[in-house]
């Protein structure tokens, strides 16, 4: 009986100074990830450290004030939940329903094809762009001025491409044979999307 020969291959030249570069800038690029997220670390920590003594129910409970001492975040917790519930309430069923039109009962034809490429465009847009239209519709065209609904609408707005196309994605993930199933058993497109989907 006859072992096997084994041979390594190695390569020589410039694929191999390539190869060598390619190892060599890997952990170059792993030491400089880990220095940062050592950073990081270091700097959260402290920070928790050093703050977790200050932080108190009056702190958070307090309205901001001039001395230091007796300031507090109740308003600015206060606002952040208020923007939030608005963003949330608006930006939701209009980025669901949008989804659901897209992909279930839309016309399959350029229009709808521009609308989903304007949609996948508009999420990468950065968010001062949409703070600055906001100011400019919201603000000053409607005049709503700085108000919690300019702030919210503003936001919708913002997060409305991103959420639009993550459901998208998720009605995507329903398997046909569920629609399938649900129209087969009598049901219309409408219950089909309802129920299953």
């Amino acid at each position: 009986m006859t072992t096997p020969v084994t041979q390594t291959l190695r390569s020589t030249g410039a694929l191999a100074r390539r190869q060598a570069i390619s190892r060599a800038s890997r952990y170059v690029l792993l030491a400089c990830s880990l220095v940062g997220v050592a950073v990081l670390f270091f700097l959260g920590f402290e920070t928790i450290g050093k703050g977790a003594a200050r932080v108190s129910w009056e702190f958070l409970t307090t309205y901001p004030s001039r001395k230091a001492e007796d300031a507090g975040l109740r308003s600015s917790v206060i606002g952040t939940l208020w923007v939030m519930g608005l963003t949330i309430t608006l930006a939701v069923p209009m980025a669901v329903g949008a989804a659901v039109w897209l992909e279930e009962f839309a016309p399959k034809h350029w229009f709808t094809s521009l609308v989903k490429l304007n949609i996948s465009n508009l999420a990468g847009v950065p968010s001062i762009i949409y703070g600055i239209l906001g100011l400019a519709l919201f603000a000053r065209t409607f005049d709503l001025g700085p108000s919690l609904l300019t702030g919210g609408l503003t936001l919708t707005l913002m997060i409305l491409p991103m959420t639009i196309i993550a459901s998208q994605e998720a009605i995507r993930q329903v398997p046909p044979s569920i629609r399938h199933g649900s129209l087969a058993l009598g049901a219309t497109k409408w219950q089909t999307t309802w129920h299953h989907v």
